[in-house]
């Protein structure tokens, strides 16, 4: 799955930088706020990829005696920075160059440069969003969109979803405002654009950041799963009761559930290991992602771990 993440950032690396300096150089002939806060936000994009693609082959080093689950939460750490930095780079330059040239309004010179430029980065921002969007489609299944967005913990994937989408969204806004301040020559439409795509990525980096936070502060698997969990327990007649199942992310697909049994108390001890055995067999087989499983049978083995 690193690989279809891989996939999607490199193509958006590649689309942002080559995009960012293009824009850069339309603002540089023309003037425009708002293409100086599209040209930021692309660059802010391209050191994001790069940042996810940093933070994978951190979450994939071999767990050590400090941290002996491994470094999974390096990947949702590097996706808390690339929300702050969309929220503090992007959308906090692109709000002040609008607030900036509200101000201060100046008309736009040969916005030719804009249109070109503009429709040029909605193409290729649309290619890599296109692609993007596939990888997640591997991941969501028959999911509904949104919903997947929250549920979905591979944060690289959805950071370069939601990434492109901002993006593909502030182009338009953009081009419409550099469209309205051509044909009508009021320049506050320009920075009033500039507003609006410091507004949209904010939203976006906020959203983005709670996820990350509730993944970086242990959260578990969603109510469905564990209900799956519970079914497994219940339907064993070797299980007398249980507790509720405790879980923990380590990484996008990496699990921690423990489990607290009670077995019946005419069980074996060999019986109650066999018992074990086929729980978390069928613990992972109904939930992949469970790939660590610490189950206490009370009673008769007092504390019994298996992996």
């Amino acid at each position: 799955m690193a690989g279809s993440s891989k996939k999607a950032i490199y193509g958006a690396i590649i689309a942002n930088l080559a995009i960012a300096i293009s824009k850069f150089v339309a603002a540089s002939f023309t003037g425009a706020s708002s293409m100086v806060s599209e040209g930021i936000h692309s660059l802010v994009d391209t050191g994001n990829g790069i940042l996810l693609l940093y933070g994978i082959r951190q979450s994939h080093r071999p767990p050590t005696p400090q941290h002996p689950f491994g470094f999974g939460k390096e990947l949702f750490f590097w996706s808390f920075v690339v929300a702050i930095l969309i929220f503090a780079l992007g959308g906090g330059v692109a709000l002040y160059e609008g607030i900036h040239h509200l101000q201060h309004p100046k008309e736009i010179e040969d916005p030719i440069w804009n249109y070109v430029v503009l429709s040029a980065a909605i193409l290729f921002e649309g290619s890599s969003l296109l692609v993007a969007l596939r990888e997640f489609k591997k991941l969501r299944g028959e999911t509904p969109f949104f919903k997947a967005l929250r549920d979905i913990k591979d944060t690289s994937t959805v950071a370069i979803v939601i990434e492109d989408t901002a993006a593909c969204i502030g182009l338009l806004i953009a081009l419409i405002c550099v469209f309205l301040g051509d044909v009508t020559g009021n320049p506050y439409f320009d920075g009033a654009g500039s507003v609006l795509i410091g507004i949209l990525l904010i939203c976006v980096s906020t959203f983005f950041a709670m996820e990350c936070k509730g993944l970086l502060v242990g959260e578990g698997l969603m109510q469905e799963d564990l209900q799956k969990i519970k079914n497994i327990l219940e339907m064993d007649s070797r299980v007398e009761q249980h507790r509720a199942p405790l879980s923990m992310y380590l990484g996008p697909h990496q699990v921690l559930l423990n489990l607290d049994v009670d077995f019946r108390d005419e069980l074996t001890a060999k019986e109650v290991e066999e018992a074990i055995d086929e729980l978390e067999m069928n613990i992972k087989k109904a939930i992949p992602e469970v790939n660590r499983i610490y189950i206490e049978a009370e009673r008769l083995l007092r504390s019994k771990n298996k992996k």
